[in-house]
């Protein structure tokens, strides 16, 4: 990452309530929503907003430059706007695109709104026609793919894989129940994993639907801007240390055996290393990261911090992910809680930032947030990885 010329702070944030439907609003209402409340809680007002960046997938919700027309419920006209749509990654590339801007002096204040209203379109439709029929036909099930479950029952046995699975899914649920944002709260209990192991409906393998993500109505808005205006408006502003994007194609590694290292290792390698953060086990303070189902997520967390064997696995049948444990993950319950594809990786930092700032609510953890870590992932395995800080000393 470049030099910044500033530092960029997180001083206002919005959110809607997540679900599966919002018939009761069309896009530019439900965008005007989290606008308003990002506005107030940044003490600001329309006036001040110098820039707009908009995201969401419209490919999924099938409507042609949303940006346009959800200028009622934005407050754009007449401001300098940016749409950004980079696939379940675009929230978190909202974040980094407000980040350079602010940082790079083009614009004091900059609002990100990122959002899906997914029951207007059909996701899994733009999906599976995003690659070609003939060479990635492995990929035509769209985001449903049972690789990692599978791969995770060669490695670890069929029964302590499965049980780590469903264990991690009933951890984000009990993190969701206490967040009121949530879309699926069903109060799962740990004593129900065997029952949900062997009645959840089956997707593809042993990918079932309890593992999986939802289809999420809702947008989330973010309010940057620079250290000298931060200090005017907040005296708790959240400061974006650093972010990284890695990606590859679709293709994966059609024409080898050998399994090329994930985005996820490589993005956090080089993001820990430039940093100088050796432990980031132990630096970081809690993790929001895109989960998009119960095998990934597990899986994932090998991946982004570097550990060897079934450590993540151990970590987890510790506690050690949990609310209270060494690295609490997803205090809000994560993606297979809440899944506004274009506001979702933009939900990971708003809510890694609401904990460092106290201000999470019923799953805000009981110990002094610092330092938060959060992650962005679209289907081609592009990740994007964003370090949050406390305050301004390093």
């Amino acid at each position: 990452m470049a030099k910044k010329k500033n530092h960029t702070a997180i001083v206002g944030i919005g959110q809607t309530e997540y679900s599966s439907h919002k018939e009761y609003q069309n896009q530019a209402e439900m965008v005007n929503e989290a606008v308003r409340a990002a506005l107030a809680d940044a003490h600001m007002t329309l006036d001040d907003i110098d820039c707009v960046v908009h995201g969401n997938m419209e490919l999924f919700e099938m409507t042609h430059q949303p940006d346009l027309w959800h200028t009622l419920g934005t407050g754009a006209f007449g401001k300098e706007e940016y749409r950004i749509t980079t696939g379940g990654t675009v929230g978190a590339t909202l974040v980094c695109a407000a980040d350079n801007l602010v940082s790079s002096g083009m614009y004091d204040v900059v609002m990100a709104i990122g959002l899906e209203k997914l029951q207007e379109g059909n996701t899994t439709g733009g999906i599976t026609n995003m690659a070609d029929p003939l060479w990635f036909r492995h990929l035509q099930t769209g985001a449903l793919t049972a690789t990692t479950a599978t791969m995770m029952i060669q490695e670890f046995g069929e029964e302590r894989a499965k049980k780590a699975a469903m264990k991690y899914r009933i951890m984000m649920d009990k993190h969701a129940c206490l967040n009121p944002r949530a879309h699926r709260r069903f109060g799962l209990e740990y004593e129900q994993a065997d029952e949900l192991m062997n009645t959840s409906p089956k997707l593809v393998g042993e990918l079932r639907l309890i593992h999986m993500c939802s289809q999420s109505d809702g947008c989330c808005v973010m309010i940057f801007t620079n250290e000298k205006k931060a200090r005017q408006y907040t005296d708790k502003p959240v400061w974006i240390r650093d972010h990284i994007t890695v990606h590859r194609e679709e293709s994966f590694n059609c024409f080898g055996f050998e399994r090329p290292p994930m985005t996820h290792r490589v993005a956090a390698e080089r993001l820990f290393k430039r940093n100088k953060i050796k432990n980031p086990l132990e630096y970081f303070d809690v993790f929001e990261m895109y989960d998009p189902s119960a095998w990934w997520g597990l899986d994932w967390l090998r991946e982004f911090f570097s550990l060897k064997g079934d450590e993540h696995i151990k970590m987890l049948e510790n506690g050690d992910w949990d609310l209270d444990g060494k690295l609490p993950i997803n205090p809000s319950g994560g993606v297979t809680a809440s899944n506004p594809i274009g506001a979702t990786a933009m939900c990971r930092p708003a809510e890694a930032a609401l904990q460092i700032r106290g201000d999470a609510g019923p799953q805000q953890l009981k110990r002094e947030v610092k330092h938060a870590l959060a992650s962005g992932f679209g289907g081609t395995m592009w990740t994007v990885l964003i370090m949050l800080e406390k305050d301004l000393n390093w």
